[in-house]
């Protein structure tokens, strides 16, 4: 087919585009800059309506990511792409089938005692990304779309995760606030394949991620090469509210144990293949 991906510049679009292309599809790179592959048509998603002639169906990736100070202009700013980018692109899009990224931090916040399905409830959240993401994904579960919710995605090319995970590296050790948990991760190449079959899905919310969780203490240790030291939680929030490079969504993201569900995936036939330790060989 002639598949639209929008945000194919970025890190998990680039994984989207070079995988439909490799597929035999014929893509469409749809954003600010050119994809990896195909076509480029340019849309700045905080101002226009994209332009989707020829195309058969959407995966949209494009989105204000990050995890800003909070404030007016971060949360307008990331309102723009979020949720009015949605807006445009759902009715750019009209009948054809969208598959619509979203994320797992559209959940409310945890501590979380057992796995989180996609019927959690979606609110409280305490960053812009993650209100303007579950604002954006409302409007696209209502227009009919498929939408994702892969956590915490990981894997060559990223540019936000790995930065953020080696903040906490300080004398060589990874100092983690609290106790050690479960989590789920999600493997780029994970969520791409997903993308490309959510095509077919029915319409609905699905969370996306690898097929088991991960000990936190243990894959960080991993992946950053140092071994683990904790410090109480609650100090940890705490300079959360004071400090310019920690935030409470931060620390959430380390202490939540948030474990998805898959259920509702697998049984639309998703097999997740790559595992964090694919990238440590």
């Amino acid at each position: 087919m002639r598949l639209a991906v929008t945000g194919a510049s970025g890190f998990c679009g680039t994984a989207v585009a070079r995988l439909a292309a490799s597929a035999g599809h014929e893509v469409v790179c749809v954003g600010r800059r050119p994809g990896p592959v195909g076509e480029h048509v340019f849309w700045d998603a905080s101002a226009a309506r994209p332009d989707l002639a020829g195309a058969d169906a959407v995966v949209h990736l494009a989105a204000a990511v990050g995890d800003p100070r909070p404030g007016r202009a971060a949360e307008e700013a990331y309102r723009a792409v979020n949720v009015g980018g949605t807006q445009r692109l759902l009715e750019a899009a009209g009948d054809r089938p969208v598959v619509w990224v979203s994320s797992a931090s559209v959940y409310r916040p945890g501590p979380y005692a057992a796995p989180v399905g996609e019927d959690h409830p979606a609110d409280g959240q305490r960053g812009a990304y993650g209100r303007t993401k579950a604002e954006g994904e409302r409007l696209a579960l209502a227009a009919g779309a498929v939408a994702l919710r892969p956590r915490a995605v990981y894997g060559d090319g990223d540019r936000h995760l790995l930065p953020r995970l080696r903040r906490v590296v300080r004398g060589g050790r990874a100092w983690l606030p609290g106790a050690d948990v479960r989590m789920s991760l999600t493997a780029v190449e994970n969520l791409a394949a997903a993308c490309l079959a959510a095509l077919d899905w029915p319409a609905g919310a699905y969370n996306i991620a690898d097929a088991e969780p991960y000990g936190r203490d243990e894959v960080l240790s991993r992946v950053l090469g140092v071994p683990v030291r904790h410090v109480p939680a609650g100090l940890a929030r705490g300079l959360a509210g004071v400090s310019p490079s920690l935030t409470r969504y931060a620390v959430d993201q380390l202490t939540d144990g948030m474990v998805l569900d898959l259920t509702r995936a697998r049984e639309q036939g998703y097999r997740p293949q790559r595992t964090v330790a694919d990238y440590l060989v």
